[in-house]
């Protein structure tokens, strides 16, 4: 029997896959725990991003926040880099990735993301309590065509929304015509090149704490889709 007969080596792990956590306007990393640890309990290897959501503008959180994350050796690791995003989180992945290519970019689940804006910052961006609270990225989500969100253009990798028609914030719901979360419209959740679209019976605060929307997002992870309707 030969040396190499008498020894035995390692098989080789498959490379996992991350995801890259992104909380909205005015949260902190906490509001997306739970998601965290399901996705962590499901294989990911998890990096749930905290970003100071009200000192900067858009370009500047997802420069800092997303290149950041990317650059973390258990990110690094991963052969498949994948986001969840709440919120203003998917604006800052659309700018971020606008005009880069990452080849371990897999796919990106947008939680109650103002893709075209929100009538909300139209009609009360400009009052100094709102614009002290929303900071500069708030301020640029509005619905315009010089809005922030509506000049990232189509979305350009596999990306999924998911959002919510059920408000506790009466207020802000006056504002938006149509169904809306209590901050942005389900219209104007969406964008031209989301692959799949759905909207849930949930709010935007806590639309990342539901457990169908975290099913609804690790199928999307694992199959490109949301789970089909029973």
């Amino acid at each position: 029997m030969t040396l190499c007969g008498l020894l035995t080596f390692p098989k080789l792990l498959p490379a996992k896959e991350g995801v890259i956590l992104l909380h909205g306007l005015c949260r902190t990393p906490s509001s997306m725990t739970k998601m965290a640890e399901t996705l962590e309990d499901s294989g990911y290897v998890v990096e749930n991003v905290g970003y100071p959501s009200r000192t900067d503008q858009i370009n500047t959180l997802a420069n800092d926040a997303i290149g950041k994350a990317l650059e973390k050796p258990q990110i690094m690791a991963c052969s498949k880099v994948h986001f969840v995003t709440h919120s203003l989180g998917g604006i800052l992945v659309r700018s971020y990735f606008q005009k880069r290519k990452d080849p371990r970019l897999g796919r990106v689940v947008m939680l109650a993301p103002p893709n075209q804006g929100s009538e909300v910052i139209d009609q009360i961006g400009s009052w100094r309590l709102v614009r002290w609270l929303n900071g500069p990225a708030g301020n640029e989500l509005g619905t315009g065509e010089n809005a922030t969100p509506n000049k990232l253009g189509k979305i350009n990798f596999e990306c999924g929304v998911l959002t919510g028609d059920r408000s506790i914030n009466w207020i802000n719901s006056m504002i938006i015509p149509g169904k809306d979360d209590g901050k942005v419209s389900t219209k104007r959740s969406t964008s031209p090149g989301v692959k799949d679209y759905r909207v849930l019976h949930v709010t935007h605060p806590f639309i990342m704490k539901n457990k169908k929307v975290i099913a609804e997002t690790i199928h999307f992870l694992r199959n490109g889709t949301f789970i089909k309707p029973s």
